[in-house]
This record gives structure tokens, C-alpha cells and sequence, in this order.
């Protein structure tokens, strides 16, 4: 057995009086039995190496096996790094005479047991300055295999990697490639090859040395020995062990390849095979899934001979044999029992039906073994589950990896498909899925993920069956479908996930939702029949999806999938349909779209513009398209100017400041188009300027606002008009651009054209160009009128701040002639003769006969405003003038007088001077 690992470096205890300050020094790092080793008569490593290499003769050779013993005996602790190359001399000399003298069998032995120790230091510095010597000396010991001694082969993978300094220098020195390649001389001495295989075990931990065993071709020499003849069973397990080793350390790609031939792939079904049928321990059963694990990465692989070995057919056996009943002899009388480890075997075997369903090669196989059929044995509940059977639990892993195979291999073999009845049995079990049988998924599998407590994950992957058998686009099998039903029942699946899910969203619900649009998307996207069908119930499913939050896009759970699938089915399952859009635009569909359309995610935005396209085929369509309005009132021609602006901002078309038209001959060339220039193909080959058509949005703006029509678009502004003008003219520019690559090959070929034909495509040339040049002045001139209305709108502000001033001035100026007629006398009669002579001017010189006038003034009343039923006058107090109205008529004929005063009149306060009708006197 390896020996542990030991400790490099024992540190001393105090040391001894009887040594000097020297000697204390240099013996610092040492053991006690370095100590005592120190003291004892020292032997000459070199008299030793000079005597080995004398000629043999009796006398010498006991004098050299004395000396040998001797030097055993002073290195028995261990050997020191300063002397390891001396020591190691010494063992390959006796390596040598062991061919011609057997004695030197025993102390070869024994100095590789003092190899198997710790190497000793004096200084912490030894370690470095002797690495290459210890690279060196323990490279040496993989090549002590040429020695013919099985004491000496098993001796050195004894102690070759005990110590983790002596580990590392392996790793450095190359050890693991070196008993690689010795097992070709061990091949027939199974003790020797199971002590290498034991030593390349423990390296093979290493990644380092694992990339050393692959530079030997390990994996590939190991397991094609996998089979050979070994009563212990070591040799399997230790080589299982060492393939595990580097298909965990090493690329697994690496390692395949070199597994991938025929003579390992012989050894590994054959030891496959033994283990599968006699195999009893439970040790045999894990040996054996292990294998298969390997089987199955090996089968990945394009290139491995999987079915040339015979292989394929035999695993494409053991998978179907239980549900299948088959006469093969390989089978007959072969029980999987209820273990985990035939659990596991089983699931295995099923992953391996999945990875050979890949390979097209494998399909007649699969077809022959009847792998549909089988696999659609769990296409069921679990109706008998008891004690000599799977359990709940292991039926429901089994069910779901069953299913989850099948949709692998079901759209391969569409014949066995319908042959099973394959859209029947899943319809059925679809319907299990949503009914109210009790059922407690347990969901502590791969497959079960979310599926605890309910039947999520058997409707999951049933789904992933039905999708892409469906994707086949075979109209036998989307007939068979629909004729049972199958859009109906979708369409209830998917309402009764969606009300269930209100509360709580997860990717499971989110693939199950998207899968199901996508199926209703292939079948009803060239038959009116069916979208009848999905008609206004499947609309108002749609809806909803549509309204999804934006910021749900980026949580990672497939929302983004889920508004795909939704707008594919909008696509698919309602437009053609007219009761099904009609249904859509009352439910303001269109306003939706375009508030996605305002998310200006590129792929989602060329796929709504595809939509609306589609819908302004229906004459309802552009009404709501113009009533639409989004953030800051924006209108949909709005909108889409401005995805056009991106895009040729993305593209790099040039424009100035302006947005005009720069190079009239080529103005929807962007700067990559123009980069990649015009590369002469095929007549049946689309040139770069039709495929750019594809490749953005902008012929599709174009389709969109030509539906609309280019006039009387609301909420455009002046640069939005500018740009309209080449959206409108987008296909002569189109045009004008193909003629153009026409002749830039025509150049490019050196291929002249007929006079009159190099006359037209002048002529075409140069009205292109017209077009640009007209495009570009009407630009001018939108902007020239938008500049001139400008103006115009600023000198009628100017002209309104302007009244508004001057407004002001006449009101300040009436208050300070109010101001002055209330405090001066003079200036208020004055006013009033004005007054009075301006209301003479204003009356009718000419009087009606026998006419009674009678005189709307008040006599000796000094005001200048017109007097009303109530006059409201501030003056000055009565204490001091006796009353405001003491002088006047009114006062002396209707009022009492004391003191020429109104007695009862404490003040009079003046509301407002402009006020003629409400008049209060206090």
C-alpha cells in the first residue's frame, strides 16, 4: 500500500552540550535520528559509486553488498536532498547487476524503501537549490521498470509518491507519463500492473500529472485492457477509477476522443455486458453504472464507432426490453430488480436512448427496438403502484424521463408516432394533467423541478413532446390533431394555467404557457379553419400577455419567450381571420402593440411592425393606428419616424445636422454597405442592397406609413416632416440603389453594355439622382418654412408682450388722473367740464317735438364717474367739512341738516373707481 504522507522537515529538540556552536548550527533542522546518524562513521558515497562500478568478481561482490548495507544503514531515517543524486547512482548501478546477480535484488529493495521515506533538509533553502536533482532522481524511478524483478517493480509504486514534496516533484519531473508507458511491460504480470495502476490511481488526483498520463494516451491504453483476465477485480476498478479521474481533471472532450475507437469501445461493452448479467454485489451494480456513464459520454462523440461495435443495438435492448417484450436471447430471463442502483441503471439507459437519438445513424435502430412504443408506457398515471414495483416516487422520475426522452426521439420517428396513437395518448394525459385527480408530485428530481404538490412537470414535458412533432409541419399528425380537438383543449390548458398563476409566475408556468402558443401558432398559421376556431377566446387569452410589465422582460424567468410566442400567435392564429381582428382592434389591440413598439427593442420592434403591416390590410385598422397616442402625446407616425431615425443612426446613412439628404446618389446607403462595396454574384444570388431590405425595419416603416398615407399625419414636427420626405420616396431610392450595383458589377466584370442598354441605365442612373436632388430642396424648403413661420410666431409674441405693456401704461396712466382728480380740486372740475362737454358733443343735436327731457346729473356733484343707484365716495371726514353731500341740492331737499352736516354719515369708503353699477355708503 502507498504510505501516508509524513512530515518533510522534524524539528529538533534543544541541542546536545557534547556538540559545538558549528555543529548546533548546521544540524538545526534535523531529527534525533539525524543526530545519531550525525555521529556515527560516516561512508563514502563516491568509494561506494567507484566500487559498484568495478568489475564483478566473488570478494567484490561481498565487499559491495558489506558497503551497501552499510549505506542502508546510515540512511535509515532518510535520505538527504544533498545526497540524493549519489544515493540514486547507486541504485541504478544495482539496478543493472540485478540482470547477471539475484543479490543485489535485496538491497536495490531496500534503498527504494528509503526512497518511499521523507527526503531530509538541513536548510530551508535545500528544497530549492536541490529540485533538480530531486526532478531528476525520482523521473529515474518510472524507468527502474526495465528491471526484470517483481520485487523491484512493486517496491518502486510502493513509496514512489508518499510525501507531498516528493508528490509535487513527480508532477514536475513527469512520473505519471513514464508508468503510463511502462504498462506495456507489465501487460502479462498482473501483480505489476495492478501496483502501476494502484500508483497512477493515486497521480491521477493530480491534474497535473493527469495531463502527463494523456500526453501517454492513458485513457486510451487503460481502457482497452478494462477486460483482461484479473480474479481479484482490481484492474477494473482501479482503471474505472483512473478514466473517472480524467474525465473529471482533464477536458472531457480530450478524453472521449481517445476512447472513441473500436477496441475500446469492444472492451467496455464487454465489460459491460459481464457486469449487467453476473454481476450480484452491490459493488458489481455501481461498477456497472459507472461504465455506462462513460458508454454514454462516449456516445456523444460524431465520430465513435458506437453502432459499428454492436454497442448501440445492444443498449437500445436492455432500455425497452421491460415494456417491450423481445425474444432476444441477450434478455431472456434477465429481471431488473426494484434497487436504487437498477433505478439508476434504468434512468441511465434512457439518458443513453436521448444521446443516440442524436446520431441520425442510430434512427433505424431505434425504430427497429421500438423505442416510441416503450417510452410511451409512462405516457400514463401511475394506476397499480405497489410494493414489488417502483415506488411513487421512482414511477414519477421514470415518467418524466420517459417523456422527456420521447420528445428526442418522437420527431425522428413520426410513423411510429401515429402508429401509437401518439397525439391520443397525449391529449388524454394532458387532460389528467388539468383535472382534479388527486396526485402529490414529490418534484425531488431533475425533471420534477417545480413540480411538488401538482402535475406541472408531466404537463411540461408532455408539451415538449407535442411542440415539436407539431414543428414537423406533417399535415397527417397536425390533422389527426385538430380533428380531436387539440386547439380547444390548448387553449382551456392555457386559461386554466393563467388564472392558477395570477398570483405567483415561474419559468415552469412560462414554458408551459409559451409552448402552448407556439403549437397553436403552427397549426393554425395556414388553415382560416382552425383560426376560426382560436378566434375571440384566444384573443382575449392574448391580451393580457400583451399588457405584461416591460421590466418583466429582463427577469430572466422567460417572459421575453413568453411576449414572442404571444405576438407569433397574433400573428398566426388571428390575422386572415376577420371576426378574430375586428374582435382584436375592439379590444384595442393595436394600442397595445404600439405601446411594445415604444420599448424600441429592436427584435420585438421588427416583428410588431411585421404585425401592423399585416393589419392595415384591414381598412379599420389606420383609424386606430392615428387615434393612438403614447408618452408627452405622441402620435404613431411620431413613432415611427423616430425607429427610422435610429436605424439609419445605427446603419450610419448619411445626413446633415438637418436631417437632409447629403449624397443625392446613394441616400439610404449606410457606412458598413458602403465599406463592404459591391461584390460581383450570381444572377440567383440577392445582392447586398435586396438583402439589407430583410435585415431592418426601415421598408417596413415605409409599408406601414404608405397604408396611412403620407398626409395629414398628425404631431409631426418640422425635422419629422423632413424625414418623411425620404420615407416617402424610400422605394425609387431602392430602385435607384439596385441599378446602381447593376452597373458598379457591370464595372467591376469589365463588361460593357450595349449602346442603347448603357444609354437607359444612364438615363436611370441620373433620375435617380433627380429624385435625390428634388428630395433634398424640398427639404430646404420645409425647413425654410418652418424657419419663416417661426418668425412669424415670434413677432406675434413680440406684438402681444407689446399690447400687453402698453396696456399696462394706460392703466397705470388712469390711476395716477384718478389720483390726480381726487386730490386736486381744480383738476377735478377741470376733468369734470371735459366730462360734461364730451357727453353734450355725444347727444343728438336734433330733439323730438313736444319731448319732456329730463337731466340724468346730479347738481353741484363734482365727480367724473358715472353715477349709478348707489354711489360709493371716500372723502374726507365729516367732523372736518361738514358731510361730502352738505353743498349739493340732494342734501338740503331730502336730509335733515345739522351744521350743514349728514349726521348719521361716519365715512365713505370708495370699493372700486371702475365699478359704475355697485355702489355701497357707509
Amino acid at each position: 500500500m502507498i504510505s501516508p504522507a509524513r512530515p518533510e522537515v522534524a524539528l529538533a529538540p534543544s541541542p546536545s552540550p557534547a556538540l559545538s556552536r558549528r555543529e548546533t548550527r548546521g544540524l538545526k533542522l534535523a531529527s534525533d535520528s539525524d543526530l545519531r546518524t550525525s555521529q556515527l562513521k560516516s561512508v563514502d558515497l563516491n568509494r561506494v559509486i567507484k566500487l559498484l562500478e568495478e568489475s564483478n568478481s566473488n570478494d567484490k561482490e561481498e565487499r559491495q553488498l558489506e558497503t551497501l548495507k552499510k549505506v542502508m544503514k546510515q540512511y535509515e531515517t532518510g535520505l538527504p536532498l544533498k545526497d540524493l543524486a549519489q544515493i540514486f547512482k547507486i541504485l541504478n548501478l544495482c539496478a543493472e547487476k540485478i540482470q547477471d546477480q539475484d543479490a543485489f535484488i535485496e538491497p536495490t529493495c531496500e534503498i527504494l524503501k528509503l526512497c518511499g521515506l521523507p527526503f531530509l533538509k538541513k536548510k530551508l533553502s535545500d528544497e530549492v537549490n536541490y529540485t533538480p536533482v530531486t526532478l531528476e532522481s525520482i523521473a529515474q524511478l518510472g524507468y527502474l521498470m526495465r528491471v526484470p524483478s517483481s520485487q523491484v517493480r512493486i517496491q518502486i509504486y510502493l513509496h514512489s509518491t508518499s510525501a507531498n514534496y516528493k508528490i509535487q516533484m513527480a508532477e514536475l519531473g513527469g512520473l505519471a507519463e513514464t508508468l503510463v508507458l511502462s504498462l506495456a511491460l507489465v501487460e502479462n504480470q498482473l501483480a505489476e500492473k495492478l501496483w502501476v495502476l494502484k500508483a497512477l490511481q493515486h497521480l491521477s488526483t493530480s491534474g497535473v500529472n493527469c495531463k502527463l498520463m494523456m500526453k501517454a494516451q492513458a485513457a486510451s491504453r487503460i481502457c482497452s485492457h478494462l477486460n483482461d483476465a484479473d480474479p481479484s477485480g482490481q484492474l477494473l476498478f482501479r482503471s474505472s477509477e483512473i478514466l473517472w479521474n480524467l474525465l473529471e481533471n482533464m477536458s472531457k472532450e480530450e478524453v472521449v476522443n481517445q476512447l472513441s475507437n473500436l477496441e475500446c469501445i469492444y472492451a467496455l461493452k464487454e465489460v459491460f455486458m459481464k457486469l449487467l448479467m453476473h454481476g450480484f454485489r452491490h459493488y458489481d451494480r455501481q461498477l456497472r453504472n459507472d461504465l455506462l456513464v462513460i458508454a454514454t459520454l462516449i456516445a456523444e462523440n460524431p465520430g465513435a464507432p458506437m453502432i459499428e461495435s454492436g454497442f448501440t443495438k445492444q443498449l437500445i435492448l436492455l432500455a425497452t426490453f421491460s415494456e417491450v417484450k423481445s425474444h432476444n436471447p441477450l434478455v431472456k430471463g434477465f429481471k431488473l430488480t426494484y434497487s436504487y442502483e437498477d433505478f439508476e441503471l434504468k434512468k441511465l439507459l434512457f439518458n443513453m436512448v436521448a444521446v443516440l437519438a442524436k446520431d441520425l445513424c442510430a434512427v433505424q435502430l431505434l425504430n427497429e427496438g421500438k423505442v416510441v412504443l416503450a417510452l410511451f408506457h409512462y405516457v400514463k398515471p401511475n394506476e397499480k403502484p405497489g410494493v414489488h414495483d417502483w415506488s411513487v416516487a421512482q414511477y414519477e422520475e421514470l415518467q418524466l424521463h420517459a417523456i422527456a426522452t420521447l420528445a428526442s426521439v418522437a420527431p425522428l420517428l413520426v410513423d411510429d408516432y401515429m402508429t401509437c396513437q401518439g397525439n391520443t395518448r397525449l391529449l388524454m394525459f394532458l387532460e389528467w394533467c388539468v383535472g382534479q385527480d388527486p396526485f402529490f408530485g414529490q418534484g425531488n428530481c431533475f425533471h420534477g423541478a417545480g413540480g411538488r404538490g401538482n402535475k406541472l412537470a408531466q404537463m411540461r414535458y408532455s408539451l415538449r413532446v407535442l411542440r415539436p412533432v407539431v414543428s414537423l409541419c406533417d399535415e397527417a399528425v397536425n390533422l389527426d390533431l385538430c380533428d380531436q380537438g387539440a386547439i380547444n383543449q390548448l387553449l382551456d390548458i392555457l386559461k386554466h394555467i393563467t388564472n392558477k398563476s395570477k398570483e405567483k409566475e415561474d419559468a415552469i408556468v412560462l414554458e408551459i404557457q409559451t409552448d402552448i402558443l407556439l403549437i397553436l401558432s403552427t397549426l393554425c398559421e395556414n388553415d382560416l379553419h382552425r383560426k376560426e376556431l382560436f378566434g375571440c377566446e384566444g384573443v382575449d387569452i392574448l391580451i393580457p400577455f400583451m399588457k405584461m410589465d416591460p421590466n418583466k422582460l429582463y427577469s430572466g424567468l422567460g417572459h421575453n419567450r413568453l411576449l414572442f410566442s404571444t405576438l407569433d400567435s397574433l400573428w398566426c392564429c388571428v390575422m386572415g381571420c376577420y371576426i378574430a381582428e375586428d374582435y382584436f382592434l375592439e379590444k384595442e389591440g393595436i394600442f397595445l402593440l404600439l405601446d411594445l413598439l415604444t420599448l424600441k427593442q429592436k427584435n420585438i420592434c421588427n416583428l410588431i411592425l411585421g404585425i401592423l403591416v399585416e393589419f392595415c390590410d384591414n381598412s379599420k385598422t389606420a383609424s386606430h393606428i392615428n387615434a393612438w397616442r403614447g408618452k408627452k402625446d405622441q402620435t404613431a407616425a411620431s413613432l415611427l419616424i423616430h425607429l427610422w431615425k435610429q436605424e439609419e443612426l445605427e446603419l450610419g446613412v448619411k445626413h446633415d445636422q438637418d436631417g437632409r439628404i447629403v449624397d443625392a446618389k446613394k441616400p439610404l446607403v449606410g457606412s458598413f454597405q458602403e465599406q463592404q462595396g459591391v461584390i460581383p454574384m450570381p444572377a440567383n444570388c440577392p445582392s447586398i442592397a435586396i438583402m439589407e431590405v430583410s435585415e431592418n425595419m426601415r421598408a417596413k416603416i415605409y409599408s406601414v406609413l404608405s397604408k396611412l398615407g403620407f398626409e395629414n399625419l398628425p404631431g409631426l414636427s418640422a425635422k419629422d416632416f423632413v424625414t418623411l420626405a425620404i420615407i416617402r420616396r424610400y422605394l425609387d431610392f431602392k430602385v435607384g440603389e439596385v441599378w446602381s450595383e447593376i452597373c458598379a458589377e457591370l464595372k467591376e466584370e469589365t463588361f460593357r453594355p450595349v449602346t442603347p442598354d448603357e444609354e437607359a441605365m444612364k438615363v436611370i442612373s441620373e433620375a435617380s439622382e433627380n429624385v435625390g436632388k428634388m428630395v433634398a430642396t424640398l427639404q430646404t424648403q420645409m425647413l425654410e418654412s418652418q424657419q419663416h413661420q417661426e418668425l412669424q410666431e415670434e413677432e406675434k409674441v413680440y406684438s402681444k408682450i407689446q399690447a400687453i405693456h402698453k396696456q399696462r401704461e394706460m392703466v397705470n396712466k388712469s390711476w395716477e388722473n384718478f389720483l390726480t382728480r381726487t386730490s386736486n380740486y381744480e383738476a377735478l372740475k377741470k376733468a369734470k367740464r371735459l366730462q360734461e362737454k364730451s357727453i353734450d358733443a355725444s347727444r343728438s343735436k336734433s330733439r323730438p317735438q313736444n319731448a319732456t327731457l329730463h337731466s340724468t346729473e346730479i347738481k353741484g356733484l363734482n365727480t367724473t364717474i358715472a353715477s349709478g343707484r348707489l354711489v360709493t365716495v371716500e372723502s374726507t371726514p365729516s367732523e372736518l367739512t361738514g358731510g361730502p353731500l352738505a353743498d349739493t341740492d340732494l342734501a338740503l331737499r331730502k336730509l335733515s341738516v345739522r351744521g350743514g352736516a349728514l349726521k348719521k354719515i361716519k365715512g365713505v369708503k370708495v370699493l372700486d373707481p371702475f365699478k359704475k353699477d355697485s355702489v355701497s355708503i357707509k
